[in-house]
């Protein structure tokens, strides 16, 4: 697509691609979405999508996709990839920007179904994009967070260098619930070797940037 050239961005890393779901991807996450994503005892999410029953996970699985497309502008942008191991999509690693020109910060968020679970896939692949953001966009800083009982997704943030940002409280499932922030500085990112970003010049306009170093 001439006009929205991220549907050609691709970050590689050893063993996965990210992209921007095709629609035979969209399919293969809403198939993963039905099977489940986590332990339905547990809410890893702020926004509990995957309580739902399993058609309305999978169309929210696709919808998601179409409205972060929709809403893109280089002021606020959502890139929400879709995740390729071994020729599957196992899930979804995004990275978002808000006024990112001013505050060269950018936020994560991500899921993967659960038969992919266990394979270092998850720091693979937040990994990746962070690589996108700090070498190829010029991030300074990245925030996460995470319900303090996600121990998975905060032992990645540690794996990856954040330190502890604060806490705030939300009502999850009708219960106060308590994530931890995270915050990763440029100084304390290192790209692991075999990371490539591929197609991102003519992309940079849409995430509010120049062009950087190296694209």
């Amino acid at each position: 697509m001439r006009n929205f050239p991220v549907f050609r961005l691709r970050v590689t890393t050893p063993r996965l691609e990210l992209r921007l779901p095709s629609l035979g991807d969209l399919d293969d996450l809403a198939d993963l979405a039905i099977e489940g994503v986590h332990d339905p005892e547990l809410m890893p999410f702020l926004f509990p999508w995957t309580d739902a029953e399993p058609a309305r996970r999978a169309n929210s699985a696709i919808q998601f996709h179409f409205r972060q497309w929709a809403a893109w502008t280089p002021e606020k942008w959502t890139c929400p990839f879709a995740v390729v191991f071994e020729g599957q999509v196992a899930g979804v690693q995004e990275v978002a920007g808000a006024d990112f020109a001013v505050t060269r910060e950018v936020s994560t968020g991500s899921w993967l179904g659960r038969r992919f679970h266990g394979r270092g896939i998850g720091t693979e692949m937040r990994a990746a994009v962070l690589h996108l953001a700090f070498d190829g966009l010029g991030a300074l800083t990245a925030a996460s967070g995470a319900f303090t009982d996600n121990h998975a997704s905060l032992a990645v943030s540690r794996k990856l260098g954040y330190r502890d940002d604060g806490v705030d409280v939300h009502n999850r499932r009708g219960e106060r619930a308590e994530t931890q922030r995270l915050r990763l500085s440029r100084d304390d990112w290192t790209t692991p070797p075999g990371f490539g970003i591929h197609g991102l010049g003519p992309c940079l306009p849409l995430f509010g940037v120049g062009r950087t170093e190296g694209t």
